[in-house]
């Protein structure tokens, strides 16, 4: 998706070298590929260079072949990759709209955790993340990923975190799971919760 002006966000961390003491594998996934930040993939099919599986996605809830869904407020779109959940928020009113991260949860298949998206460091695990603001008339343009997938930067400064889904051959066991975010937004004095699932409907070799 086009890169767009944001609001109250910080950029990522700049990539650099992973510090040789990371975290060790997931009990449930069993794999440990790093990644530092989550940059967009400007392909047909996201993921990263030279991976070995290539996964499809589909949007279940609401259901929509075009990853999108919009009210009277709010228009959104997504697109679902092995690193992170990317999405775009356009506000449609004149209006600002905040963005609740402490009250946002994401739901996977090891249940509820909270979420962590582009500013959000290592500290913010067991702290308040600030909350961001879509001005009037203007588009966000973010990622999201457990919270539980960071990993500890050392010193160096970066958002490093585990990959959601694998690229190489343990991929096929995710096939049909099920992911997605529910989002806490204010408007005005109204609190408005929304709600995303995402399927993995296929994983087919590269």
């Amino acid at each position: 998706m086009p890169a767009q002006p944001v609001a109250e966000k910080a950029p990522p961390p700049p990539a650099g070298a992973v510090p040789s003491q990371i975290a060790p594998a997931d009990l449930h996934t069993n794999f440990t590929q790093i990644v530092s930040g989550a940059s967009d993939s400007v392909g047909a099919i996201a993921g990263s260079v030279g991976a070995q599986f290539a996964y499809r996605f589909r949007q279940i809830q609401p259901g929509s072949d075009r990853f999108t869904f919009q009210d009277r407020d709010l228009s959104f779109y997504f697109r679902p990759a092995p690193n992170a959940l990317h999405f775009q928020i356009e506000n449609r009113q004149n209006r600002p709209v905040t963005i609740d991260w402490d009250r946002s949860t994401w739901m996977g298949s090891n249940g509820t955790d909270k979420i962590a998206h582009g500013s959000t460091t290592w500290k913010d695990r067991f702290g308040t993340q600030a909350t961001t603001q879509i001005l009037g008339l203007q588009r966000y343009s973010d990622y999201a990923f457990p919270m539980g997938n960071l990993v500890d930067p050392g010193a160096s400064g970066q958002q490093l975190h585990r990959v959601m889904f694998p690229e190489d051959q343990s991929a096929v066991q995710y096939a049909d799971q099920v992911f997605g975010i529910d989002l806490v937004l204010r408007i005005d004095d109204r609190v408005l919760p929304y709600s995303f699932r995402f399927k993995i409907a296929s994983v087919v070799p590269r």
